[in-house]
């Protein structure tokens, strides 16, 4: 991880905001979700304080839903008022555990959200499965400033996904 991004995990969320589903509007394409869409990742808190992740994604060719259950830990102490630093590691295969790094973080509502593991892995993730063009190119330019290679994301589609473009006017195809 770059220095700038290593600079930029956010210092305190609040874990109870960041449970539920988060949909992924965007990721640098990597060997577990290759062909994915429609992918959401689940967060729960288990009793020990750990959080429990549920990727999910569709296969659109095998036609067939995928599942990863993982566990993620936060690295650091707790801070004074109970906040956690968006510095955590996550595992879903056995002992390996791979960084889980929230970049920024739409406070106080909880969003939308720009995490990363290591240099290669980037994700924009969002409440909603959709997010607005403004906010994708906020994130965008924030990841590219710290070193990601965003000419390389991929947008995923949702399930029941409205297609927009910007600042192009769109030409009906002839067949």
């Amino acid at each position: 991880m770059s220095p700038e991004a290593e600079q930029a995990i956010v210092p305190s969320f609040d874990p109870t905001q960041y449970v539920g589903t988060w949909y992924e509007i965007a990721r640098l394409d990597n060997r577990f979700e290759k062909g994915l869409e429609q992918v959401t990742a689940k967060y729960s808190i288990e009793a020990d304080g750990t959080l429990k992740v549920v990727n999910r994604g569709f296969n659109a060719k095998k036609n067939d839903w995928s599942e990863a259950v993982g566990k993620a830990k936060f690295v650091d102490p707790a801070n004074a008022d109970g906040t956690r630093t968006g510095r955590l590691k996550v595992s879903f295969f056995g002992p390996f555990y791979g960084e889980y790094n929230i970049l920024e973080l739409d406070k106080p509502y909880y969003n939308y959200a720009l995490v990363s593991s290591g240099r290669d892995y980037l994700w924009i993730l969002s409440r909603t499965p959709q997010l607005t063009y403004p906010i994708k190119q906020h994130l965008m330019a924030k990841a590219k400033a710290l070193g990601f290679a965003t000419d390389q994301l991929l947008f995923i589609r949702q399930a029941n996904q409205v297609e927009y473009e910007s600042g192009r006017h769109v030409v009906p195809e002839h067949h």
